[in-house]
């Protein structure tokens, strides 16, 4: 397969859940992700990963929407702890991009959930490619890794690329009244698994 990543600069990245070495890739269209990485990694194997789609409502401005936030934060709390990697990708709004969810979020406000709303704006409820993120998880050494996640698409989506997921390891985020019904969209309609118990608490 084509190599669609190029490494550009690394550096250490001291965060309130440990010391990191934050990774910079750029892809053949130019989008730009971080690797943010924990402990040596290179050619080990069970190595535990999330790959984190950037939500810039969420992750940055504390969004009550969606988990995207909460998950960001139990996933750098759990690889600050255990080691690994949490590769932090530029596939804004599931894919469509920032001005799109904000279009996808009017829909929402006026009824719709989350999924409807992608596909009115005429996208696939989800439409995240994972061979970049593959290909990034491979240049940093790694090829049997332990997926921190509740969505079994992006199992298959890097399994689909070459890499061996041999434990998905629930990531646990307590629902507040604002996302309860995007949570059951996406247990309903896109197959997330959202056990009560896990490994992140």
């Amino acid at each position: 397969m084509k190599k669609l990543v190029r490494k550009t600069v690394e550096a250490s990245l001291p965060t309130k859940y440990g010391n990191f070495k934050v990774v910079c890739y750029e892809d053949c269209n130019k989008g730009q992700h971080l690797a943010v990485v924990r402990g040596n990694v290179k050619n080990k194997k069970n190595v535990l990963v999330r790959v984190h789609s950037e939500c810039l409502t969420g992750d940055a401005l504390g969004s009550l929407r969606c988990d995207c936030g909460p998950q960001l934060e139990k996933a750098l709390e759990v690889i600050g702890k255990k080691g690994g990697v949490l590769l932090y990708m530029a596939q804004e709004g599931r894919g469509i991009g920032l001005m799109n969810k904000i279009a996808a979020y009017h829909f929402q406000d006026h009824g719709m959930d989350t999924v409807d709303a992608n596909l009115r704006l005429g996208f696939r409820a989800d439409a995240r490619d994972y061979t970049i993120g593959a290909q990034i998880l491979a240049d940093l050494g790694l090829s049997t890794i332990k997926l921190l996640t509740n969505n079994p698409k992006k199992i298959e989506g890097l399994e689909k690329y070459g890499l061996k997921i041999s434990e998905r390891v629930p990531i646990i985020i307590k629902p507040n009244k604002m996302n309860k019904k995007y949570l059951s969209t996406k247990r309903e309609k896109l197959g997330h698994y959202l056990e009560r118990k896990g490994v992140v608490k």
